[in-house]
């Protein structure tokens, strides 16, 4: 909470939470990335403590709360102002990017050693940096700048903002940032796709174009049809914020020696016992014996089978298909 965030990284948040286990309704988890995005997002809260202190100042102190209701926590976070890392963007870009390159991440490699700057993403400089402290000094030794003037040059709210666009770099790179986004993927043969759907793939034994996939182009943006796919438990958002269906669950049929039989969804299963929950909830665990029969069915078992079978053009074709049925 301590820095906005946008819809699409609310969203993550959102899924990492129900990949841990959290229970809510399709509607419910979109209306709570709704509700954070409007509450928590890109524009909420107040200015950073660098801004407050003095815009892109080394020497502001970074105590005190940042963005968003709780503020930034403890003083040793550096929250990132945006207008400041697009400054400081264009001081990389005039003086730093020859040597460490377009993203920070190192210099080319057809510089000489001497002139190939080091990966500031990894720089534990640039990580114990709060608000230029770290970077301001190292930069008044004389450090070189691609204009050929000295880093002592650089006045203190170029070197804060520096330091915020460094620092968001950092975070982008953690955190799935801009220049880490699903480029488009609509390169196959839509036709191809459906010849595959209807013939190797089998996909039209279990799924229909005008049934459970009528719509689904329209539904869904190219990213999530191809992740539902080729991994249909996860889940995701798709057009004007639509979830993805819930994933189903694998169940089981055990049989015991008498003949008894107990059905419901797979707790855990192993070579010594099996578990499940019956359709009342009921917890139920057996030990595996040689009179004991289980059968495990997994209704994305035909989908695990085929991610041994597809090819990269099978997918692709897969993928351009899907989002042609609008």
């Amino acid at each position: 909470m301590g820095k906005g965030r946008s819809r699409e990284q609310w969203t993550a948040v959102v899924n990492a939470m129900v990949a841990r286990g959290a229970k809510a309704t399709d509607a419910e988890l979109v209306q709570i990335a709704e509700y954070l995005t409007a509450k928590l997002g890109p524009n909420s809260g107040t200015e950073a403590p660098a801004t407050r202190a003095g815009r892109g100042s080394a020497s502001a102190p970074v105590a005190g709360r940042g963005p968003g209701p709780l503020g930034a926590g403890a003083a040793n976070s550096h929250v990132v102002d945006d207008a400041g890392a697009e400054r400081g963007k264009a001081v990389y870009t005039a003086e730093c990017i020859t040597c460490h390159g377009l993203n920070g991440r190192g210099g080319n490699e057809t510089l000489p050693a001497e002139q190939r700057g080091p990966d500031l993403v990894r720089s534990v400089l640039v990580l114990h940096d709060r608000y230029g402290n770290e970077i301001g000094p190292f930069l008044a030794k004389n450090h070189p700048l691609r204009s050929g003037r000295k880093g002592s040059s650089l006045t203190q709210e170029q070197v804060g903002d520096l330091a915020h666009f460094l620092h968001q770099t950092v975070y982008y790179t953690l955190r799935s940032g801009p220049m880490l986004k699903v480029q488009n993927i609509l390169t196959g043969d839509p036709k191809a796709g459906a010849a595959y759907f209807n013939g190797d793939g089998k996909c039209s034994t279990c799924h229909s174009p005008s049934g459970d996939l009528a719509g689904v182009g329209k539904k869904y943006d190219a990213p999530t049809l191809q992740t539902k796919f080729l991994f249909p438990r996860s889940v995701g958002f798709g057009r004007a914020g639509a979830r993805t269906a819930a994933a189903k669950p694998v169940t089981v049929t055990v049989t015991l020696a008498d003949g008894s039989v107990a059905e419901g969804v797979l707790d855990r299963l192993d070579d010594f016992n099996v578990s499940l929950r019956d359709a009342q909830g009921q917890y139920k665990s057996f030990k595996i014996t040689p009179q004991v029969k289980v059968v495990k069915h997994d209704p994305y078992a035909m989908h695990v089978t085929l991610l041994d079978q597809y090819t990269d053009k099978n997918i692709h074709d897969i993928v351009a298909y899907l989002e042609s049925l609008k």
